[in-house]
């Protein structure tokens, strides 16, 4: 590993992966393999998040942390432009340049491989192309590393986003902790990781390396800690917009936002005009913006969605439901994150669960009623 990151730091890369702080493994720029989380993992439930000692010194052996790598690909805060007046009464406005680092992501999941994907299509695949995220994603080196322990709020397997390699990557590896020792089975998806892999020592993958890599896989398929429902999400929700289920949640969610920053992928930004004391420099910046915000659906007389319950709804129905409509996939990658990061645990997979549940019941009473 430590090889693997002086090789992308001589390419010129900031390398960025998982590091423990602030009693959190949260991604930040690495200047040595040293800095990742070796014998770390956690504990996770619905609003609760530990750091917790293990028994063997691997790396990757932990879930999803409150961040995701949109917090680099999509900032959360970027200055757009800004205005100076000079005392003649001159207004120069100065847009504001995006110079980005060549980024190489070391530890990234698969079902965050799968969120990037799917805000590549977002934010690049349509006409209007954001250029703050094309500046920062296009040449970024992707290392994932396939998930062997799941946490107890996973359910990639439900969204067929992990936990092995679901997409396109430049190197790709997998953890093996055995009697034979602390290992990675690499992979190169691209070119340059061809590159990248030829220049670390090492030795070709045996059978029983091979085989113990994918045992693991396999193994952190079979224990994942939530599932979603097993029927059409899409038309689950579009079918349950009166459903007496939004009532009792709506009663518990707070409406703060904390699911949308850090769901690696939710998107939607706002803009926020500031000024100094003299009122002779201004600047506009470009923030993260939620759902839940009652100015979020603001238009000319109040907001369109003024409760809890309306917000809620509109969350969940676009990220599992109308999410298909506008890109072709769902907007969930079952990563969790919103699960552990609810400060009153409001979990996704039960409200789902939940909706599947009353609409099974609402289809039993109506055929019922038929039948007499």
């Amino acid at each position: 590993m430590e090889e693997l990151v002086g090789a992308l730091i001589r390419r010129g890369r900031t390398v960025v992966g998982p590091t423990v702080r602030d009693d959190a493994i949260v991604l930040a720029e690495l200047t040595s393999a040293a800095e990742l989380p070796y014998g770390w993992g956690v504990e996770l439930e619905a609003g609760r998040y530990r750091l917790r000692r293990r028994a063997d010194r691997m790396a990757f052996a932990h879930s999803a942390g409150p961040q995701s790598w949109k917090t680099f690909l999509h900032p959360e805060r970027a200055r757009q432009w800004s205005a100076d007046r000079a005392p003649d009464g001159t207004v120069t406005v100065t847009e504001e340049p995006d110079r980005p680092p060549s980024y190489a992501f070391l530890g990234v999941r698969p079902c965050d491989l799968r969120a990037i994907s799917t805000q590549d299509r977002v934010l690049m695949g349509g006409r209007y192309a954001d250029p703050l995220y094309r500046g920062r994603r296009t040449g970024t080196f992707l290392i994932v590393v396939e998930c062997v322990e799941p946490g107890a709020t996973c359910f990639c397997v439900s969204m067929g986003t992990g936990p092995g390699l679901s997409g396109d990557c430049d190197l790709v590896l997998t953890e093996v902790h055995d009697e034979h020792g602390h290992r990675f089975w690499a992979r190169a998806g691209s070119e340059a990781g061809t590159e990248v892999l030829a220049e670390l020592s090492g030795r070709p993958a045996d059978g029983a390396t091979v085989t113990a890599a994918g045992d693991a896989v396999a193994g952190a398929a079979d224990r994942m800690g939530r599932t979603m429902p097993q029927t059409d999400l899409r038309n689950l929700l579009r079918g349950s917009m009166d459903a007496e289920r939004w009532n009792d949640v709506a009663a518990r969610c707070l409406t703060c936002g904390n699911c949308t920053m850090v769901c690696p992928t939710c998107y939607c930004t706002t803009t926020e005009d500031v000024t100094d004391l003299t009122g002779d420099h201004a600047e506009r910046w470009r923030v993260w913006d939620v759902c839940y915000d009652l100015d979020f659906s603001y238009v000319h007389g109040g907001p369109v969605r003024s409760s809890g319950r309306s917000r809620y709804r509109q969350w969940l129905t676009h990220k599992l439901g109308t999410w298909h409509d506008q890109f072709g996939s769902s907007g969930c990658v079952g990563c969790g994150r919103c699960i552990v990061w609810c400060p009153v645990g409001i979990d996704i997979t039960e409200e789902a669960h939940a909706l599947h549940a009353e609409a099974g019941a609402e289809e039993e009473r109506g055929g019922q009623a038929g039948e007499r």
